[in-house]
Order: structure tokens, then sequence, then C-alpha cells
């Protein structure tokens, strides 16, 4: 299948109120706001509809003004992807329908990333989520708590999500002294917070009270394998770079962004 000929959507979760960067999606870089970038990169994608999903009128304003398209929704959802539902609810999706959940901080997101993910769930009938990793070949990203981890099965299906370094290589990682490299016949892959769901998938997650797991983890993913949930996982050769949670990360994007214009 051609993932690009996929008909989806995109969703954009954007709240205001982030921990490390209050107001993120309206901290400017260059003349436009972070919202703004990451708009113009989703309808890039070529998707049916984007739409910003916010519970901040600033936000929804912004977009508007911007020509883009905002709702309003709930300020009490305790995920992006209850968010997620209640778009796909007030617009009446079907329930086959394939929506990709962006990030509103992800302004250099590659366009054909969205079309992969969005492709690799429609090739996927047993998947009700499609997601994406990359290779982790340093002992420091592996053991980082912050990097989360995935394991698959051999037709690309995800096994579980972890914060702690999976798979467990038993004798190497045992002792007590660091581990300076990895192993290079043990396949180790970080995981990428882009998802592509189907609107079944969103209503089943958005009903259902968190796993044990996932209250364990703080993982979103592990109530969908606690549910039965298939989820795919494409693996691309390196993570993208164009993230923002800091003020650092609000320079280096701007950066990248210049050059790319150039």
């Amino acid at each position: 299948m051609n993932d690009a000929a996929v008909a989806f959507r995109i969703v954009i979760p954007a709240r205001y109120g982030a921990t490390r960067l209050p107001g993120k999606p309206l901290r400017k870089l260059g003349d436009k706001t972070l919202i703004e970038h990451t708009l113009d990169a989703a309808h890039r994608a070529g998707a049916a509809e984007v739409i910003v999903a916010t519970d901040d009128a600033r936000i929804f304003d912004t977009v508007q003004q911007a020509g883009g398209r905002a709702l309003m929704t709930s300020p009490d959802h305790r995920c992006g992807t209850d968010r997620l539902a209640e778009v796909a609810e007030h617009e009446g999706w079907a329930q086959d329908a394939i929506v990709v959940n962006l990030q509103g901080d992800e302004p250099g997101i590659e366009p054909a990333l969205l079309q992969r993910v969005a492709g690799a769930l429609a090739s996927h009938s047993a998947a009700g989520i499609a997601t994406v990793a990359t290779p982790i070949r340093e002992a420091k990203q592996l053991f980082d708590p912050h990097v989360v981890k995935v394991v698959c099965d051999h037709a690309g299906m995800a096994s579980y999500f972890s914060r702690a370094p999976i798979p467990w290589v038993r004798g190497l990682f045992d002792a007590q002294a660091p581990v300076d490299a990895l192993p290079a016949d043990v396949t180790f892959l970080r995981h990428l917070g882009l998802y592509a769901y189907r609107v079944a998938t969103l209503h089943t997650l958005a009903r259902s009270e968190p796993s044990e797991t996932e209250r364990a983890e703080s993982l979103e993913q592990l109530r969908a394998l606690a549910l039965g949930i298939g989820i795919h996982v494409s693996v691309i050769d390196a993570a993208p770079h164009m993230g923002v949670d800091t003020e650092d990360d609000l320079r280096r994007v701007e950066r990248l962004l210049r050059t790319a214009a150039r």
C-alpha cells in the first residue's frame, strides 16, 4: 500500500500550561508561533483534515487567525488521547477512520513520517494503533528512564513499553559496573511519541481506566496493550530533532528552521 495515498486526519492537542515551558504553543519562532509552525507541517502531510484541539482561547484564536481550524475541548481531559476522542466524537468520524496525533511542539516534523504512521495503521488490520521507534545505539540512552523503550515481535507489533532497559541482557547488565557498549546482536528500540489511531480505538481508550502497568510506568500506551489493542511499530533510522520542551530547545529549533528555509 502507498502510505501517502491513505486517507487520514491529524489532530494537534495543544495546552497552554506546559510545566517546563509555560505558554509553549504561543512562543515565537521567528515570525510565527510554535503552534503555527506545527500546523504548517501538518498541512504539508496531505491529511484530509487538520484540527488543533485546545482548552485555551488564546491558542484557539491564534490558530483561527492563521487560517487553521481549532476546536475548544474540555479542560478536564486526563491525556491527549481523551482530547482526540472528543474531537472524533464532535466531528462524527467513522469508527475505522485514521487519526494521527501530532504533538503541538513538533514544528519540524517530516510530512512523510506522518504519512508513514497513518499508512502503517491502514496496512495492519490487527493493529488499533501505529507508532514509530528508532534504534538505540548508546548505553546511556538505554538506561535513561526518560527514554521510553519498546520490544516488538517478529511482525512489528509491540510486546511491551518501559522506562527500564529492555530487553535486559542477562550477564552483561547484571554487573555493578557501568555498561560501556551495547551488544551488537541485540535490538534496542527507543519509542517516539507519534501515534495513529483508529477512531474506535480512541473511544475504547477514553472509556477505560488506566491499567496497573500504565500507572506504574506512567506510559499511556500500556493501557492499550492491557486491553489487548495491537500497536504496530515502524522503525526509522533516526529520531526527528525538532521537539520543544525548554528555552534551549526553542533556540535550537529556531536555528534549524532558519537553515531549512534557506
